[in-house]
């Protein structure tokens, strides 16, 4: 299997990290850390705790950086600049850990939906910053497509293949559930060469649910399929719920992708 599988949980942010064993317990490669709540880098303390778990198992580590409350398409200029160092903090503490870190692209604010160039260059601008700390520190950011929320930006691969065009390094998380929302799952699929890091996870088409391969309507054999062909990349994060769906979903990447 030249894809190996890491696991995340968002929803586990305000929780003791002690949890994170159990993600080598199930059977995964490797934890991507959601840097946000008792886990964010940029605090000394909760570092040292992450780091105290990872150095206690096997496991790899990749990187999914905080975006609560954070746009880095925001016309408020104090809230855009914050939103980037907020970012750059992360990346340059991710590198003691990893080479890859995801990052969320802005969204329009009912201000924003009057000056859509503007959004679309500052968060142009935003991605050339991010890159620059990127590359200072040998870590590539990727911008992740979006959901079925129309203020965001990039819910499709060429919006999102687009806007990070010829930005120095600055590179593309697929995520696949994200996908399944704005019936996209095939079209990023048709680039999947183009991805340097992917997120799995499953839903009904409708909404975010996070939920575990195959309790909802994504076709995991031809994803696997097209993945194992395809994709450049070495990692697949299932976002999930929890451990006993961290199961359930390694089961079915087991069987799908190889």
């Amino acid at each position: 299997m030249s894809v190996v599988p890491y696991f995340s949980s968002s929803s586990t942010v305000w929780k003791s990290v002690e949890w994170v064993f159990g993600i080598e317990e199930v059977g995964y490669t490797g934890w991507e850390i959601s840097a946000d709540g008792n886990y964010r880098l940029d605090d000394p303390e909760k570092k040292r705790a992450v780091l105290d778990v990872i150095e206690s198992t096997h496991l790899d580590v990749t990187v999914h950086a905080p975006y609560a409350d954070l746009n880095l398409a925001s016309i408020n200029d104090p809230i855009w600049q914050e939103s980037v160092h907020q970012l750059c903090a992360c990346v340059e503490h991710a590198a003691d850990l990893t080479d890859r870190v995801t990052i969320h692209p802005g969204y329009l604010s009912p201000a924003g939906k009057l000056l859509p160039e503007k959004v679309w260059s500052l968060q142009k601008e935003a991605l050339r910053v991010l890159g620059a700390c990127g590359i200072e520190h040998g870590v590539k950011v990727c911008l992740e497509n979006m959901i079925n929320i129309p203020e965001f930006l990039c819910h499709d691969p060429d919006e999102l293949l687009g806007i990070t065009e010829g930005i120095e390094g600055v590179g593309v998380t697929f995520d696949l559930g994200h996908a399944n929302t704005v019936r996209a799952v095939n079209g990023f699929l048709a680039h999947i060469g183009d991805a340097d890091h992917l997120h799995i996870h499953d839903n009904h088409g409708t909404s975010d649910e996070h939920l575990a391969l195959g309790a909802g309507t994504i076709d995991w054999e031809k994803v696997g399929r097209v993945v194992a062909q395809g994709y450049r990349g070495k990692v697949a994060v299932v976002e999930g719920r929890n451990l006993d769906e961290a199961r359930e979903s390694l089961a079915v990447f087991r069987r799908r992708f190889v």
